[in-house]
Formats: structure tokens, C-alpha cells, sequence
């Protein structure tokens, strides 16, 4: 990859506000496909490879064909064999290399130089790292970039929702109704399934992005400013083409970005997170007025309903004092 874009010599930390509306933002396929919930709190959980998929797929429609932004991790890839190109180019499109089962680097260069050209190649090893050591080994990759688990800032109340379809499975499914030998003879073909949704919920997951990881002259990735403002660009637009029946609807509602002016950060990041707070807003009053917002779980909102949209609350960044050399970006 040929890119002039400056390398990354800043700490970033941030914060990402998502929603969704009568959708299941992350299915646990150990529960049946029921949103992902902390068992001791009834909070809603979305992993972080989630929500790093949905990066990945917005960069690959974003930078399609460009040189530089392939996907690395994709629907039904054989990743070994995106390993062998970087044989294939390190070393040259030879019969030994393309059949071998199994390949490894001959010396410290060479294995720098395969996993330089992974990471020049493939922007999400560039930006979240890998091990690249299954059987055809181009090493690993500690990423930049790393995203927590997104948490729901009150319980939600997974719902099942019955749902039915006017057609018959298969012929023999068909038979048995023309027959009369179902159960109920009025199903008329139909198929009874299940739907898992959550009415509303508001979702906060963390992020950083490490300066050193990423422009390290022997360990760093290469990833950039560019590829920086990509990431940001990804996070805000990554549910607009990310739709499905099963996901509801979903959206970006804030992120809140800090940065540093160092390489190692002028702070502690929990320090930082601590000045983005979430409060719950009384109904149908002005948010910005402080009386009319209270914390979540305070006692002055026992008496309120559930919160069914973004509306319901009101999201705070505290900028004052804040630490020298950090500043806020979004």
C-alpha cells in the first residue's frame, strides 16, 4: 500500500452511544438467539467482535477495490490462503509456495517483512491485530485498536414474539393439510417461529486507540491518520448499511472522542469515561435544564416508564478542567 497519510503519534480514547428499537442487536447463540444479557443485572451486552463486524463491513463497502482496505476476516474466506499471498510476494509465485500445506518464515527479516505486507494489505489486521500462525504462519499482529463489550445503561426486558408464515415448508408439509391430518386443520399451511426483540435499548462501549501499536517501527501496524478518520467514519455510519429484520432498528447516537497529545496520553482513560455520564430525562421536558434530569436509578424516576427512545435521555460530557494536553473531539 502506497499511503502519505501521516503516521498516528496520538493516544485516542472514546466513547460510542448506540441504539436499538424492537430489534435483537446481538443474538446468543448458546440461548437460543435471545439478545445477550449480564445474568446478575439484566443489562444487554453486545460483544466487541459484533461490533468490530460491522466495522469491517462498512470499510469494505466504504474503500471497496482500493488498494490497502481489504478485509481480512470475511463471510467464507480461507484465511490461510491470504497468508500464502504474502508468501507469493515475499518470496515469488513458485509451484513450492502455492502447494505447500504449511509455510514459515526463514529468518526474523523475512517474517517482518510477511507481516508488514499483511498489515499493509488487510486494513482490519492494520487496525485490530490477529494471529496469523494457523499452519501457513505470517505471525501476530497486536492491533491499535481495541473496542470493550457494549453495555446497556439500564435492564432492558428481552421479548419472544410469535410470528407465522402463510406457506407450507415442503410438499409433505402441504399434504398433511390437504389431507386434514394436522393438528388443526385451519393453519392453512402456515409456520409458527419466534422472534427475540428489546423494545429500547441504549448501549455505551468504550474504545482505544494506541499510538505506539500502531507507528512502532518494529512492532507498529502502519496504521494512520487516514485510517483514523476511517475508523470515526465507520463507528457513526456502520447500522445504516448493517439492516436486518432481526436487528430492528439501530443507530449511532454519540461518540465522544479524546484525545491526547502524546503517544502514551496525558491521562487515565476510566478518568475520561468518568466525564461522559447518561442521565434519564423527565418526560416531555427540556434535557438540558438540570432539574429535569436525574441519574439512572435514582429515586425521582421509580415513578416513570420504561425509556422507549433516545429521547428519554441525555448524554453529558464534562469539559471542564480537563487534564493538559487532552482535548475533545467530538
Amino acid at each position: 500500500m502506497t499511503d502519505t497519510s501521516p503516521k498516528l503519534t496520538r493516544r485516542h480514547d472514546f466513547v460510542l452511544f448506540f441504539d436499538v428499537t424492537n430489534g435483537n442487536p446481538n443474538g446468543d447463540p448458546d440461548a437460543g438467539n435471545l439478545p445477550r444479557l449480564d445474568p446478575e443485572t439484566n443489562r444487554g451486552l453486545v460483544t466487541d467482535v459484533c461490533l468490530k463486524r460491522k466495522i469491517r463491513n462498512y470499510v469494505e463497502l466504504a474503500r471497496e477495490g482500493e488498494s490497502g482496505y481489504r478485509i481480512y476476516v470475511t463471510e467464507g474466506a480461507i484465511l490461510n490462503e491470504k497468508h500464502r499471498e504474502a508468501y507469493v510476494a515475499e518470496r515469488g509465485d513458485s509451484a513450492e509456495v502455492r502447494g505447500a500445506k504449511k509455510l514459515s518464515p526463514k529468518s526474523d527479516e523475512e517474517a517482518k517483512r510477511i507481516r508488514d505486507w499483511m498489515c499493509d494489505n488487510f486494513f482490519d489486521i492494520r487496525t485490530f491485530g490477529g494471529v496469523l500462525s494457523t499452519g501457513i504462519n505470517a505471525g501476530q499482529v497486536r492491533g491499535p485498536v481495541q473496542i470493550t463489550f457494549a453495555r446497556s445503561v439500564e435492564p432492558v426486558l428481552p421479548l419472544e414474539v410469535s410470528i407465522t408464515r402463510m406457506a407450507a415448508t415442503s410438499e409433505a408439509d402441504k399434504k398433511q393439510r390437504d389431507e386434514g391430518s394436522g393438528d388443526d386443520e385451519r393453519t392453512d399451511n402456515r409456520t409458527m417461529g419466534r422472534k427475540h426483540i428489546i423494545p429500547y435499548g441504549l448501549y455505551r462501549a468504550h474504545g482505544f486507540v494506541s499510538a505506539p501499536l500502531a507507528s512502532h517501527e518494529v512492532k507498529g501496524t502502519g496504521f494512520t491518520e487516514a485510517d483514523l478518520a476511517l475508523l470515526w467514519e465507520a463507528l457513526g455510519n456502520m447500522f445504516e448499511h448493517d439492516r436486518s429484520a432481526a436487528r430492528g432498528e439501530m443507530a449511532t447516537r454519540r461518540l465522544v472522542v479524546f484525545e491526547h497529545d502524546s503517544k502514551l496520553g496525558n491521562a487515565h482513560a476510566d478518568a475520561l469515561f468518568d466525564r461522559v455520564k447518561v442521565w434519564r430525562k423527565r418526560p416531555d421536558a427540556d434535557g438540558s435544564d438540570a432539574a429535569n434530569r436525574h441519574p439512572i436509578g435514582a429515586a425521582e424516576t421509580d415513578n416513570w416508564g420504561p425509556a422507549r427512545s433516545f429521547d428519554d435521555y441525555v448524554v453529558t460530557v464534562d469539559k471542564d478542567n480537563l487534564p493538559p494536553g487532552v482535548k475533545i473531539l467530538k
